[in-house]
């Protein structure tokens, strides 16, 4: 059994401590680092499919030989087979001439993240490890419940962001996962679930994998361009076929990307808050060093307007004797007003070397029933798959699960 983790500083303490620590403060990565993304992948000798937006898929198609008269239909065929029946083998695309069959099995591929270990939790959690192009590793994990299922998808390699409370932002950035690679997430899933229909078969209405959160491994709107581009393909409705309303993406606060994420993607939005005051913010998140709470709220406050959303989630990880006192109830309650909202309330899920404890079960209840009362929803989110390290905040590659000690997180964090 992992020994209880030290006490972290209480909110009440000064942001600033000792020079050492301001010193190791400005050396936290806020913003990202692209000098650690690899220029190039490793060169393909086919174009995967998997990935490709409508567009995408035609303008590869035609530039391999397509004729340009014939590409939409051809979109469409292949589009049916690949993200509606499942399949990868082009010789099963019967509807297609077995010249154009062998044309595209020549050109193109339909390729999936290779799953090097799948563990399933005493609650039913499903958390594969999957290996990318590259030999790199990221973490997906299925969550079935009553009434749905819900699949995390990571959509970086490591993360940039260091937030203290979180294990895999103690891996460092490795690269942003191609579009391909966060939709074939949804695709090893359904694999792994037998979700595919059956042609011939009666039509199943039930989904297993009904919703979508991008809340696994690194910072979504660090990699907007490829999630935007995995999102239009899982969103499309003659494939994979999940609705934006079906779909939360979660950010730690880039703030100039959360407008073009409204117009762009449209999906739910949620925002991993955590603190009600700047210097506590800056300890866990230490992003808010860039976008201060200030600069996040006056961009959410927008948000539901530009996308149509219903409502933002803030996610507020509950950390004993750090940000869980009645007077942050309060003030949370006060910052957010106007913007339509719920406030999940997510127990700390902890890690080896974890420098915090979870809020006890009664200060947790205190805090929600404070919330409540305030008139916004406020649910606890119940920690599942903790027994194989695939609760929130818990992600990260086995090949980079490191221990560190409790010390030495909190050195780097600056607490």
């Amino acid at each position: 059994m992992t020994p209880p983790a030290p006490r972290a500083t209480h909110p009440g303490a000064p942001a600033t401590q000792t020079p050492a620590i301001d010193a190791a403060r400005a050396q936290v990565p806020i913003t990202q680092d692209v000098l650690t993304l690899p220029r190039a992948l490793p060169p393909a000798e086919r174009i995967n499919i998997v990935g490709l937006t409508r567009d995408g898929l035609r303008a590869a198609l035609i530039a391999a030989g397509t004729p340009d008269r014939q590409a939409r239909m051809r979109v469409g065929q292949i589009w049916q087979w690949v993200y509606h029946w499942g399949v990868r083998d082009f010789a099963q695309m019967t509807n297609l001439a077995k010249e154009y069959r062998a044309f595209l099995a020549a050109r193109f591929e339909v390729a999936l993240p290779e799953v090097v270990t799948r563990q399933v939790s005493e609650d039913g959690t499903r958390k594969y490890l999957l290996r990318i192009a590259g030999g790199h590793e990221v973490e997906t994990v299925y969550i079935p419940e009553d009434n749905r299922g819900t699949l995390c998808v990571s959509s970086q390699v490591g993360c940039t962001l260091t937030c203290s409370f979180c294990h895999t932002g103690t891996q460092k950035l490795v690269r942003n996962l191609t579009a391909g690679e966060i939709v074939g997430q949804l695709m090893v899933a359904r694999d792994d679930l037998g979700e595919w229909p059956e042609p011939g078969a009666p039509k199943d209405e039930t989904r297993l994998v009904s919703n979508l959160v991008l809340m696994g491994m690194g910072e979504p709107l660090y990699n907007f361009e490829n999630v935007r581009d995995a999102m239009k393909v899982v969103m499309d409705g003659e494939g994979l076929s999940l609705s934006r309303r079906r779909i939360t993406l979660s950010t730690s606060g880039v703030v100039p990307e959360i407008a073009r994420t409204a117009q762009e993607i449209g999906c739910l939005l949620a925002v991993s808050f955590h603190a009600t005051t700047d210097a506590v913010r800056d300890r866990l998140v230490p992003i808010n060093r860039k976008w201060n709470i200030d600069d996040l709220l006056g961009a959410l406050r927008d948000y539901p307007r530009l996308s149509n959303s219903e409502r933002i989630t803030f996610e507020y990880v509950m950390l004993d004797g750090v940000n869980d006192s009645d007077d942050d109830a309060r003030r949370l309650i006060r910052l957010i007003r106007g913007i339509p909202a719920k406030i999940n309330l997510i127990p700390f899920n902890e890690w080896p070397g974890a420098p915090y404890r979870r809020s006890s079960w009664e200060r947790i209840e205190a805090f929600a029933d404070i919330i409540y009362k305030a008139g916004y929803a406020s649910p606890i989110r119940t920690p599942r798959g903790e027994d194989i390290m695939a609760a929130c905040g818990q992600l990260k590659s086995a090949t980079e699960r490191g221990r560190k000690s409790a010390a030495q997180v909190a050195a780097e964090a600056g607490i």
